[in-house]
């Protein structure tokens, strides 16, 4: 049981945390950025928009374009909005205007429902094609992702992987997790372009499309998102089990003292 509450503590975290800045010199106090909320995050970018699309599309309340337009805006001003208030770009927020800019772009310039399909599926393969291409030279991603000294007490960490002289072992894990995260992003990108495909069937700018995208961003979380989600948390899992492993440390042990008592 412990080891499923911090699985999931950790994937939460992970999800709300930007990688950490380089520490400042020891005589500069900064205050941390605000920790982002992952709830009003997962409202801004998805419910509300998918809320919008399929209930405010017909012509007599605010019609395909304009409804889109507000959907489009939510998550734009909340990714500004993030940046101004944490002074810090974050990749989520980042992702989520690209791509919420695309959506809007393709919709009001009328093109075929086969490119919102492919803009679906493009931003999960990028992604997933980033994390390999970032260990073959030697800047490997995951482990901005993953070993976040925001969550995980990464000087204790280092310190007992180089007491055990398991730093070797420790880049090898590293690059499994990469490979098992990478195939979440592939497998969310096959399933995005099938999903857009599938209920993607009437022309764009159109009442019909516009609610057809709503039930699109709708069904995205059960349809996509478990399924990747339970890969991921295989992937942490295999990290943080890998970690006691190595190092000897255990369970709570390998996050802050901060953390472990909250």
């Amino acid at each position: 049981m412990d080891s499923l509450r911090n699985l999931c503590q950790f994937a939460m975290e992970i999800a709300s945390t930007p990688p950490p800045p380089p520490a400042p010199p020891a005589s500069a106090q900064i205050q941390p950025p605000k920790r982002e909320n992952i709830w009003i995050n997962l409202l801004c970018n998805a419910v509300f928009p998918a809320v919008i699309l399929t209930t405010m599309s017909k012509e007599h309340r605010l019609g395909p374009m304009w409804a889109l337009v507000l959907a489009i805006s939510l998550p734009l001003s909340y990714g500004i909005y993030d940046l101004v208030t944490r002074k810090k770009w974050n990749i989520f927020s980042v992702l989520g205007v690209v791509s919420t800019a695309l959506t809007g772009g393709l919709g009001l310039l009328k093109l075929s429902s086969f490119w919102f399909a492919v803009k679906e599926a493009a931003v999960p393969l990028i992604l997933g094609a980033a994390l390999p291409i970032s260990q073959r030279v030697g800047q490997p991603l995951v482990k901005a992702i993953v070993c976040n000294d925001q969550i995980l007490d990464m000087p204790r960490v280092e310190a007992a992987l180089a007491a055990a002289n398991a730093k070797s072992a420790f880049d090898r894990l590293l690059s499994q997790v990469g490979w098992i995260i990478a195939g979440s992003f592939v497998l969310s990108s096959a399933l995005n372009f099938a999903l857009a495909l599938w209920i993607l069937k009437s022309p764009s700018g159109t009442p019909e499309f516009s609610e057809q995208l709503g039930r699109l961003t709708a069904l995205s979380y059960p349809v996509i998102t478990l399924p990747c989600m339970v890969v991921m948390f295989f992937g942490m899992w295999k990290l943080l089990t890998g970690l006691e492993r190595l190092t000897g440390l255990k369970g709570d042990d390998l996050f802050h003292s901060k953390r472990k008592q909250g």
